[in-house]
């Protein structure tokens, strides 16, 4: 796929989903359509990108959305959120109940984010903020009518405390925003996702068994697009995360220098002919801060 392309999830009635172009990089960033009786996105992508997903709407031929669906309040997932709201008065914007309140006041959230992603801000847009009373909040179990087929909300606090999964009932997909990390399609791998500053190693492991217990057909990321479910998928992924965290582990016992144990991830990216040298060196950057952050959380506790 190339930047605005929109494509069909297999095996799927009526899901689909476009290639954002987040942070200028083809294959990073997927925003879905559900086009139900009650027509739902899931997640919004950078609010610098909402073109490509207006366009993927009128496309597809939806004139109301019932639903503007976060998977959690990032801006890489919710940027969009205002824009989107703006366009669709008539839908309701539902994420989960701690990130529900950043919508509609996103001060704190760009703040956070500024820190975080550093020079990778100037690919954003500020998101707009939305009318309190179109925001609602979900909590683990809630279940989402679309008409046609339900959307049950699992929590997945691992990547982040506010993040939600969405398990459409129609075609038994699964929403996992970042829960399953970040799949690559062309080597058809699972990278870890871990940014700061509330990543969390146990919670993330456990999201993976949310989604083992669910066992849906279609996987659904967030970066990028879907993949047929599996066993080894799950547990390739579970061991991913553990490897990623005592590789930080170890390179900061042998270095003592947080900056340095940054910088030796930084030179020895894999993902530079995948994403270009600037996305994978930013990517690595601020996955190993994520994790650095959590160990120091783990050793004070």
């Amino acid at each position: 796929m190339a930047i605005g392309d929109i494509e069909q999830v297999p095996n799927s009635t009526d899901i689909y989903y476009v290639d954002t172009g987040m942070y200028e990089v083809e294959q990073y960033g997927s925003v879905y359509l559900i086009d139900a009786e009650r027509p739902a996105l899931i997640d919004t992508g950078i609010a610098a990108d909402r073109e490509h997903i207006f366009a993927m709407l009128d496309e597809v031929g939806v004139d109301d959305l019932a639903y503007i669906l976060p998977t959690h309040v990032h801006l890489d997932h919710a940027g969009g959120a205002g824009y989107l709201a703006e366009r669709y008065p008539d839908a309701t914007v539902m994420t989960h109940e701690i990130g529900a309140p950043h919508l509609v006041d996103p001060t704190r959230l760009v703040e956070g984010t500024k820190a975080a992603v550093e020079d990778q801000w100037r690919f954003y847009d500020e998101p707009l903020p939305i009318d309190d009373d179109r925001v609602e909040g979900l909590t683990d179990g809630d279940e989402i009518d679309l008409g046609d087929r339900t959307l049950t909300v699992h929590h997945a606090p691992g990547h982040a405390p506010h993040q939600v999964m969405y398990h459409d009932s129609g075609d038994d997909a699964l929403f996992v925003g970042d829960a399953m990390g970040i799949w690559e399609p062309n080597t058809k791998t699972a990278r870890q996702t871990t940014p700061p500053s509330q990543f969390h190693l146990q919670k993330a492991l456990d999201d993976v068994r949310t989604i083992e217990d669910i066992a849906p057909e279609t996987i659904c990321f967030g970066h990028f697009g879907s993949e047929e479910y599996s066993e080894e998928l799950a547990e390739s992924y579970k061991r991913t995360l553990v490897e990623w965290v005592e590789a930080i582990r170890q390179k900061r016992e042998e270095l003592d220098d947080d900056e340095a144990v940054i910088e030796h991830f930084v030179e020895h990216t894999q993902m530079d002919e995948v994403w270009g040298v600037r996305k994978a060196q930013d990517e690595e950057r601020l996955n190993a801060r994520g994790v650095l952050g959590y160990l120091d959380y783990i050793d004070s506790q």
